[in-house]
């Protein structure tokens, strides 16, 4: 399951996207727009920075912007980095070690097919096309 983490980077990335104007935009306009609290953002925001995923400036006149276009931003990029992995089961988790059952396990194969299809489908996605539909260019 995707956390709000996840969830409120990416809202928070489109909503960046929508209100590109080259300025810095104050984290408590965003967290009005999405609803969100300040509090959480501030959890959130550093880990886009430390990505290099948005410039943040503190300070009048301060707040955050995207530093590139939004079809450069990949939601499975994204949903990675502030989920840590989007693994269907614990034994596929990038921290995971080799199951002791992993040579004989029959529902293996059928996880792993399930992790790279999920995998694919969001890298296949940017915020841009969020922006448009919610889905990847055809």
């Amino acid at each position: 399951m995707i956390s709000t983490r996840g969830r409120y980077a990416l809202r928070v990335l489109i909503d960046l996207a929508e209100h590109d104007s080259g300025d810095y935009i104050p984290m408590k306009e965003i967290a009005a727009r999405q609803g969100l609290s300040r509090k959480y953002l501030e959890q959130i925001m550093p880990i886009l920075m430390k990505d290099n995923l948005v410039d943040g400036m503190a300070g009048k006149g301060g707040g955050y912007r995207l530093n590139r276009p939004a079809e450069e931003y990949v939601v499975g990029h994204i949903l990675r980095l502030t989920e840590g992995d989007l693994a269907p089961v614990a034994c596929l988790g990038c921290e995971a070690e080799r199951c002791d059952r992993a040579d004989n396990c029959k529902t293996l194969p059928m996880w792993e097919k399930y992790n790279d299809m999920t995998n694919r489908y969001f890298d296949s996605i940017t915020v841009a096309d969020l922006l448009k539909n919610g889905t990847a260019a055809e």
